[in-house]
């Protein structure tokens, strides 16, 4: 972890890791604090694991000029590399369609394991109907096999892709959808209603929703996703909030196993469910850092400890907001790249700039570039 190092107090201080301070704010009072002030709030929170801070702190000493903070990684720290994301075709075919469809990203194992954790959750749940759709927010909090998911390998480098170093969980959900269930969704975009991420972004998404089904859906009315391909690239669509039928859409028949990455800008809704199946999946939709988290404002302090390095910053859970649009240097960077295991681009600032102050490009950027 980079340490805040004082010339008069050479011991590395300790943060906890699951506390952002506001160092923008300590910086301004540093002018007006004595050295021993100053000292002083450090140990206030100098407790709990090692948080990594953030690069320098203002120039300050005795004489209220030479103090620094430096920023040394300790030997043995290591970044993860980037994990695979969109193929050439596979991002084509998103760019067009809005949605990807990946069969048997799931082992029969895996996908009895997830269906489990979720049938754990809703027997906890007095507001669970088995008669009705079932749908729980923030589970990622709420089972150590849905925490896994939040950084998995088998689909968080396809939103890496897209959000690069400010990657963040948007939302975390299930679904439970019975026989003769009347609670489905009209058609509708995720997001912004009123003025649509698709206004500031009309061509890279702000948000993508990873699926997971968990059950064979081979057939329609099995409460299937009805998606309109293409759409994503529309604002205004004449069925919105129906259940109309509309020409070109498409009802999602998955097999259990399969992994969906969508555009949450798509178009879409819900077929009845009028088979004897139950359907049972999985999203997690991921976003820019500075945009807003739909289903929580700060995770459990207890269970962010629980959590792998890339995990917590995946979760931006910041008491400084301003933090979610610059995250603090600690979390740079969140993956290597791939393809050189470089933590910036090469030739693109002075070799003195920070690393949390240098842009990386993401692949979707270079791809649209092209």
């Amino acid at each position: 972890s980079h340490a805040l190092l004082h010339p008069c107090a050479p011991r590395a201080l300790r943060v906890p890791s699951h506390r952002v301070p506001d160092w923008q704010a300590m910086e301004k009072k540093s002018k007006k604090m004595s050295k021993v002030d100053f000292d002083a709030i450090c140990r206030e929170i100098a407790t709990g694991p090692i948080f990594i801070v953030p690069g320098r702190l203002n120039e300050y000493s005795s004489e209220r000029k030479c103090m620094t903070a430096v920023t040394e990684m300790p030997s043995g720290t290591e970044y993860r590399t980037a994990p695979p994301g969109f193929s050439a075709s596979q991002w084509e075919e998103f760019e067009r369609d809005g949605i990807i469809s990946i069969p048997d990203a799931l082992s029969a194992e895996k996908i009895a394991h997830y269906r489990d954790a979720l049938d754990r959750i809703a027997a906890k749940d007095p507001k669970f109907d088995p008669a009705e759709t079932f749908a729980r927010q923030n589970v990622a909090e709420l089972d150590p096999s849905l925490a896994d998911l939040i950084d998995h390998p088998r689909h968080v480098g396809f939103a890496y892709d897209i959000f690069g170093e400010q990657l963040k969980l948007h939302i975390s959900q299930f679904f439970i959808r019975p026989p003769g269930m009347k609670n489905r969704n009209l058609w509708h975009p995720d997001g912004a209603r009123a003025v649509p991420y698709g206004v500031f972004s009309p061509r890279l998404p702000l948000q993508i929703k990873i699926g997971y089904w968990l059950t064979d859906l081979p057939e329609a009315n099995m409460g299937n996703l009805v998606v309109l391909p293409g759409s994503h690239r529309h604002q205004y669509v004449d069925q919105y909030d129906t259940h109309e039928s509309i020409l070109g859409e498409l009802i999602v028949k998955a097999r259990a196993g399969t992994m969906t990455i969508m555009n949450s800008s798509i178009w879409h809704r819900v077929e009845p469910n009028t088979s004897e199946t139950v359907r049972k999946n999985i999203f997690y939709a991921y976003c820019p850092a500075w945009v807003t988290a739909a289903d929580r404002v700060l995770s459990d302090p207890e269970w962010l400890q629980s959590l792998s390095r890339e995990q917590r910053i995946i979760m931006r859970s910041y008491e400084n907001s301003y933090s979610h649009a610059k995250p603090p240097a600690s979390e740079f960077p969140l993956f290597l790249d791939r393809d050189t295991g470089s933590d910036h681009d090469e030739g693109t600032y002075p070799e003195h700039m920070q690393l949390h102050r240098r842009k990386r490009m993401t692949k979707a950027e270079q791809w649209v570039s092209q």
